[in-house]
């Protein structure tokens, strides 16, 4: 029987290496939402969309797992500032509601709890 951190472990991979293939078919939307200061912004979306199917993938191998779900969390950290300036922009001229920007922020933390009680031993 399926356990439900298994189960976890296969909705998040399937949500990375979702997201993280976005980066490449849709860079513009990703850009749009990266804050001015950062520097190489599509180099970046391509560096960040890489590292979520990496780590999509790494959480399916259990070798990997582990690993893999510091290097989201962390991931998750480092794209916080996009959501932010999201947020700042009133969606980056994307159609989100103000709502959905503001609860955005709170989830992120509840994502990166997701990813890492999912890899865990």
């Amino acid at each position: 029987m399926l356990s439900l951190r298994s189960f976890s472990r296969g909705v998040l991979a399937l949500l990375f290496i979702g997201a993280g293939v976005l980066h490449f078919v849709a860079p513009a939307t990703y850009l749009r939402i990266m804050p001015p200061y950062l520097p190489a912004p599509l180099l970046l979306v391509y560096v960040s969309g890489a590292a979520e199917i990496a780590g999509g993938v790494g959480l399916l191998i259990p070798a990997t797992r582990q690993l893999a779900g510091w290097g989201l969390v962390l991931l998750l950290l480092a794209v916080f500032p996009a959501n932010v300036y999201m947020l700042q922009t009133h969606g980056a001229g994307l159609a989100v509601p103000q709502w959905a920007l503001w609860l955005r922020l709170p989830l992120q933390a509840v994502l990166m709890a997701w990813v890492w009680w999912s890899a865990r031993r």
